[in-house]
């Protein structure tokens, strides 16, 4: 970031001495683009002045009905943005983007429910987690960077969004998660692509404020250690940053596969590893069957000495593995999916910084920070049954240890059974470019919780309706 701080100083004091400032009489003009004209095509100025520009507009209506007297709750979220990056001067390119969005009128997210003394949970992500009152002056600096172009591999240097595994966007609220440091793809090598690099900064999702690594680390709830105490490891962590390596190749048309590091200095190092193997059966059905497995292990202490302030536990390790069975075809795809982790340890990667890699992930639900999980999920995919229209509904039973098992229990989650209903429309003519979500979840108890309610509230035994509109152009 000092780099690209420096560059816009640069270009900030060569201009001083041409507009040090504006005549009373002047018209009231601070962008003056418009009076440049790009003659050069070799020029700073033409590779500025023919870059990309892009808009979003989205509005997100979220509702949380719960069992009983437990509160409910709903959101309504509207905001826009703009992405430019301009066009190659040389090798080099530069980009940067922003989003804003307010409340168009909530529940109080800032208030625990009564009985449970537990905050909202889904609505609250539409916003400022850490700032539940604020509700009109939101926005966030998403991306900042310089790309540098060679070979068919770019280098990028700032802020920047990136989708891998295990950091990735999980943009199910209004904005997704960014990522600072230097990363790098590289598509050089044949049936080989390559991407890494090492990331200082992370701003999550449902947060305006960028984070260094450690600090970013519990801005979610923590949920509780192995003994059953509340986490504390927020602001308590110590580690210089995330150092990501990830290969994805191809050992043949049918048979593919991906390998991910993830160092979290001082802290936890993650390996995950999956393949995909998919035959054509005729002309319109292919046969899918898939494999992964995420190994753990804890660094040093965790990070922090004191074991209540840590991360995870000094010598902690974990393993989870999962399969997928599916069949495709040119309107509907089927698949049964499980997941396995086992009883070694707790699964834990920030909250903060993506969702689940795993082949029984839901929209809306997790299965990080539990051992001990067996997970069964069967998915269907509708392609266009009705032009432009796409529905998924999927059904999963999620098995997990005991609410007061808090060794292999991190967040006091019951088993569940859990359905999802995802209907998806792309509108075209007139408003080509405006996109439509509705999104059902329900989710129901299969677990003991005690008739204590903080073990429901948000958890089982409720529904969840999103509504989601984009307008990208």
């Amino acid at each position: 970031m000092k780099i690209i701080v420096l560059f816009i100083v640069a270009i900030q004091l060569a201009n001083f001495s041409l507009a040090q400032h504006h005549e009373l009489s002047d018209k009231a003009i601070m962008w003056k683009g418009k009076q440049f004209l790009a003659k050069d095509t070799n020029s700073i100025l033409y590779a500025l002045k023919t870059g990309d520009t892009h808009g979003h507009f989205r509005y997100f209506f979220s509702n949380t009905v719960n069992q009983g007297l437990l509160s409910d709750y709903y959101g309504n979220a509207i905001g826009g943005g703009i992405r430019y990056e301009s066009n190659k001067y040389k090798k080099l390119q530069f980009a940067v983007s922003g989003f804003y969005f307010f409340d168009l009128g909530s529940s109080n997210l800032a208030q625990l429910d009564s009985l449970s003394n537990q905050p909202n949970r889904y609505e609250i992500g539409l916003f400022d987690i850490e700032n539940p009152n604020n509700h009109n002056d939101m926005d966030r600096l998403e991306e900042l960077y310089f790309k540098y172009n060679f070979k068919n591999t770019h280098l990028i240097l700032g802020r920047q969004l990136i989708n891998t595994p295990m950091i990735n966007l999980q943009d199910g609220r209004m904005r997704g998660t960014g990522v600072e440091g230097l990363w790098v793809e590289s598509n050089h090598f044949k049936n080989i692509s390559l991407s890494g690099g090492w990331l200082t900064g992370i701003s999550p999702r449902s947060t305006t404020k960028w984070y260094s690594v450690p600090e970013s680390i519990g801005v979610y709830q923590q949920g509780v250690t192995t003994t059953g105490t509340k986490s504390n490891y927020k602001d308590n962590l110590t580690s210089l940053g995330v150092g990501v390596v990830g290969v994805k190749f191809s050992l043949s048309e049918q048979l593919k596969g991906q390998f991910w590091n993830y160092y979290v200095e001082n802290i936890i190092n993650s390996v995950f590893t999956q393949f995909n193997y998919l035959k054509p059966l005729n002309k319109t059905t292919k046969l899918l069957v898939a494999g992964q497995l995420v190994h753990q292990v804890a660094l040093n202490n965790g990070g922090n000495d004191v074991s209540s302030m840590s991360y995870t536990n000094k010598g902690a390790q974990a393993l989870t593995f999962g399969a997928k069975l599916g069949v495709t075809r040119k309107k509907l795809d089927v698949s049964l999916n499980y997941n396995r982790i086992t009883k070694k340890g707790r699964y834990l990667f920030p909250r903060e910084w993506g969702r689940d890699p795993f082949f029984t992930f839901m929209p809306r639900e997790r299965n990080e920070g539990f051992g001990d999980l067996h997970a069964l999920m069967v998915k269907f995919e509708y392609k266009e049954l009705v032009k432009n229209l796409n529905t998924t509904f999927a059904i999963g039973y999620f098995s997990l240890p005991d609410v007061t098992n808090y060794a292999l229990n991190k967040y006091g989650m019951p088993s569940y059974f859990q359905a999802n209903l995802d209907i998806r429309y792309n509108f075209d003519k007139l408003i080509e470019g405006l996109e439509g979500q509705l999104l059902i979840v329900a989710k129901l108890n299969n677990g003991n919780t005690y008739n204590t309610p903080k073990y429901e509230h948000n958890k089982v035994n409720m529904l969840l309706t999103n509504v989601v509109l984009n307008y990208h152009f």
